[in-house]
């Protein structure tokens, strides 16, 4: 994207949440049983517990709701048999259930995000409050009955990469990077993993549904073509929550593409509509329709119009409150570092790059350039990491004294992330071509400055008109995390109520 330095910085960060060759990787399926307890790895780590399940009970829609929550492992193997890594999942099913109950498999992103955010935040039994307004780290880490939970639509399945959560590699860090830490080998083993927790629980004629946040969103249209193509596991469908879907739409590799620009805009103006308590669809549309038009026909046109950026730098700063000086120093094209930064400068305030409208303290008001980290990221690791340990290691009793890795700075920094291109995209249209009933539902909040919904909106739009009608696109009050905010989640739940059923 064309950012400064900084802003470029604060991208990577943002995927880091919530954000080659292909692996010669294969799981216990395909090795000799014998091997599973004569396993060597390149490192002397203590081994993980084995498996734990227990019985727990939440009040849902006012009745008591019982589940079997279960913290477990799934080895993963290099062509020769050798254990090269091990997924620690956390799964909540509903005992006694038919065999056709379907079954989600659960992603956050990054790289290096474990998946207790859609676990404890979004659609698990219960959950701990993070992502709003007002939240900090010192905030309670007990967990609540989630009245939002999806377990009664499905059971649920969070799986943690490796490297996140309790799940680790078992080789060197050079051989690490090159089996876990690139896209194509994170397709291949995640996808391996959702079959080998498949053929161990005997859940191959369940209905099979994938979600992925954020980088998980990447992952959740590339994994449901691989386990179709190569694992011969059909996926009903899928579900993509603030999803980074196209890098190359989004990336700083030309400086001719007015698409950065467009897809920014939008959720700039739905933070000053909310701020202003103005945010509607019907307000949205029209910005929508600015951007698609005259916006992006001034971008392209520059020096040849006179006109051109004075048009754009009045309507930028209308859509979001941002004075028209500091617009126009930047010739109508506005970042997301310089916008988080002035929306709420009269404060002494920086905005979350997650959720423009939640802030934080700016710590040096005075620098020239934002030198603090993003209010919602900084506020959300301490609870989620001790509520999830907690629930692990206390109530679980799944014992280790592996350190939980919410959010691995380290596996974001090694990731080999590879040139810019559309196969999250590329990987959806053949996925949906491979099976017209797959049901796509693409979720995003109106503020996300780190996945703008924008990007979706016109991606869907790109779609073979034939295939478009499974796919659908939904827009919720909120950012990044948007279920965080009770009336988005349980309309959230709604709308992919309707995949579960159709």
């Amino acid at each position: 994207m064309p950012r400064s330095p900084v802003s470029s910085l604060l991208r990577t960060a943002a995927l880091a949440t919530l954000l080659i060759a292909a692996l010669p990787a294969v799981h216990a399926a395909d090795a000799p049983p014998a091997a599973d307890a004569k396993a060597k790895s390149d490192l002397e780590l203590p081994p993980l517990p084995d498996d734990k399940t227990i019985r727990q009970t939440i009040r849902l829609n006012g009745k008591p709701f019982n589940y079997d929550a279960t913290v477990g492992t799934i080895k993963v193997r290099d062509a020769k048999g050798k254990v090269i890594g091990e997924v620690v999942y956390t799964a909540y099913t509903v005992p006694g259930s038919s065999p056709n109950r379907p079954v989600t498999f659960a992603f956050n992103g990054g790289p290096g995000a474990s998946s207790v955010y859609l676990n404890l935040g979004a659609i698990g039994p219960r959950r701990v409050q993070f992502g709003a307004a007002g939240d900090t780290p010192s905030d309670s880490s007990e967990l609540q009955d989630n009245p939002h939970t999806w377990l009664d639509l499905t059971d649920l399945v969070f799986i943690d990469p490796i490297g996140t959560g309790f799940s680790r590699a078992l080789e060197e860090p050079a051989k690490a990077k090159a089996d876990f830490y690139a896209t194509e080998p994170d397709i291949k083993y995640l996808s391996r993993t959702v079959y080998d927790w498949l053929v161990k629980n005997g859940r191959l004629r369940s209905p099979k549904f994938l979600m992925g946040e954020s980088y998980g969103g990447y992952r959740a249209p590339r994994l449901a073509r691989e386990l179709q193509t190569q694992l011969g596991v059909g996926i009903k469908g899928l579900f993509m929550v603030s999803p980074y879907l196209d890098p190359a739409a989004i990336g700083d590799d030309t400086a001719l593409s007015p698409l950065p620009w467009m897809i920014n805009l939008p959720s700039m103006a739905a933070s000053h509509l909310e701020a202003q308590q103005r945010l509607t669809p019907d307000a949205m549309r029209s910005v929508e329709a600015y951007t698609r038009g005259q916006f992006a026909t001034d971008l392209l046109a520059g020096r040849s119009d006179p006109g051109a950026i004075n048009r754009l730098v009045g309507k930028v700063s209308e859509l979001t409150g941002i004075d028209a000086v500091t617009v126009g120093r930047l010739d109508g094209r506005l970042d997301i570092q310089t916008f988080l930064r002035e929306l709420h400068r009269g404060d002494r305030k920086i905005g979350s790059v997650y959720d423009a409208n939640v802030t934080a303290y700016d710590p040096f008001p005075a620098s020239a350039e934002r030198k603090s980290g993003d209010p919602i990221l900084n506020a959300l690791i301490a609870p989620t990491t001790s509520a999830m340990v907690d629930f692990i290691t206390r109530e679980v009793g799944w014992k280790t004294d592996a350190q939980y890795k919410a959010l691995s700075y380290e596996v974001n920094a090694a990731w080999d992330r590879g040139a810019s291109q559309d196969k999250p995209v590329s990987d959806l249209r053949q996925a949906m071509a491979n099976d017209p009933k797959m049901g796509v539902l693409i979720a995003h909040g109106y503020n996300d400055l780190s996945c703008p919904y924008f990007t979706s909106s016109l991606i869907l739009d790109q779609m073979p008109s034939a295939m478009a009608a499974p796919a659908k696109l939904a827009v919720y009050p909120g950012g990044h995390m948007f279920y965080s905010r009770d009336g988005s989640a349980q309309s959230f739940k709604r709308d992919a109520q309707a995949l579960f059923t159709k």
